[in-house]
């Protein structure tokens, strides 16, 4: 009789742990002044993903969002501690200034809510350490999120990187910008804290240049630059009065150089990346198209173009992977983009730059 018991118990166990597969991830979020928003408003029509609780306190500016997205004002509270009471979310995206997200981790971390931020982690790597300490004391995950890690040509770049086609890396060159917050005409609530040194611990070096310090630390395995030299320039004081508007950050490693392009002062958007190696470049220049270029003679190459579609769920958005590392379908390697180590790397490669471009001297990282 008591094997009989172990055994329906533990079919119980078995029925029980797959509805809560199937239930939808409860998810808070916290501000809705980020340009990114609606990301996961839109996400939140899926099955998979419900939007328990909103904290925001700009009443006018959570209705414009509940009149577009069809979300009850009954869900919007004017705290994090409050939406945390009331709703009891799983998981708690960070939608606010960069500053706020020492504060959501501060808040979730002790009550076992996982949290994912947009992209960079902190606004510096004193915030960063303190989110990252309180993450693995509650046993948490800490995502970031960027736009560019659900780019099939990175995964694409890296495959070929791993199957050692190009040799070694010697240079990697990421450029990501477009004509300023402003000129593109970002929502008033957005721009008032992107172009804030305090909120957004920069401007356009934090904004952009972290999207190439993440995939430089995911390309070099996880490695840490020995230094970091950046010079910045504030060439649109107009629409920038508090911050830098261009920059440039070079990361030098045992073998290899990474050039980041950060700005807010290209006529055209771009994000795309260039790594070359020993015998080959890869040249990714977009989301979805790459080509590889093998040398041939003295200068020749031979050039293989490649299309991709989206990524495979759950690895096609921030949404997906976030239902599936928080239901434990997926655990992320250590070096993953969006993973806390490399995200720790990135803050300390963009606090390094932002001390290079105030003395402007060479920042030499200690050795660990």
């Amino acid at each position: 009789m008591k094997n009989v018991g172990i055994i329906f118990l533990f079919l119980i166990f078995l029925f029980t742990n797959s509805q809560a597969q199937e239930l939808p991830l409860k998810i808070g979020v916290a501000g809705l002044n980020h340009g990114h928003v609606p990301w996961v408003l839109n996400a939140d029509k899926r099955p998979e993903i419900d939007i328990v609780g909103i904290a925001e306190p700009d009443r006018e500016l959570a209705e414009k969002y509940s009149k577009q997205y069809g979300f009850s004002m009954d869900i919007v509270f004017d705290s994090i501690d409050e939406m945390l009471e009331k709703t009891k979310p799983e998981a708690v995206t960070g939608f606010g200034t960069t500053y706020q997200h020492l504060e959501i981790v501060q808040k979730c971390a002790p009550k076992g809510i996982h949290v994912m931020v947009e992209k960079p982690l902190a606004v510096s790597l004193d915030h960063a350490r303190e989110m990252a300490d309180l993450a693995r004391r509650h046993k948490i995950q800490l995502l970031t999120n960027y736009e560019t890690t659900w780019y099939p040509s990175h995964q694409q770049a890296l495959e070929i990187l791993e199957s050692e086609k190009i040799g070694d890396i010697r240079k990697i060159v990421v450029r990501d910008g477009h004509r300023g917050p402003k000129k593109i005409g970002v929502g008033p609530e957005f721009l008032e804290w992107l172009t804030d040194p305090e909120l957004n611990g920069a401007g356009a070096l934090m904004d952009f240049g972290c999207y190439g310090a993440n995939l430089s630390t995911w390309l070099m395995d996880g490695q840490r630059p020995i230094s970091v030299t950046a010079v910045v320039q504030q060439l649109n004081p107009a629409d920038n009065p508090k911050v830098e508007d261009e920059s440039t950050i070079i990361l030098t490693y045992p073998s290899s150089q990474t050039i980041i392009e950060a700005s807010w002062n290209w006529p055209i958007g771009r994000k795309d990346m260039e790594i070359y190696g020993l015998t080959g470049a890869i040249l990714v220049d977009n989301g979805k198209q790459l080509r590889l270029r093998m040398a041939e003679g003295y200068d020749g190459f031979s050039e293989e173009k490649f299309e991709m579609e989206k990524r495979e769920r759950p690895l096609d958005d921030p949404f997906s992977m976030l239902y599936a590392v928080v239901r434990g379908q997926i655990t992320l390697p250590n070096d993953d983009l969006s993973g806390l180590e490399n995200n720790l790397i990135v803050m300390e490669i963009l606090d390094a730059a932002k001390e290079s471009a105030r003395s402007g001297k060479t920042v030499w990282l200690d050795k660990r």
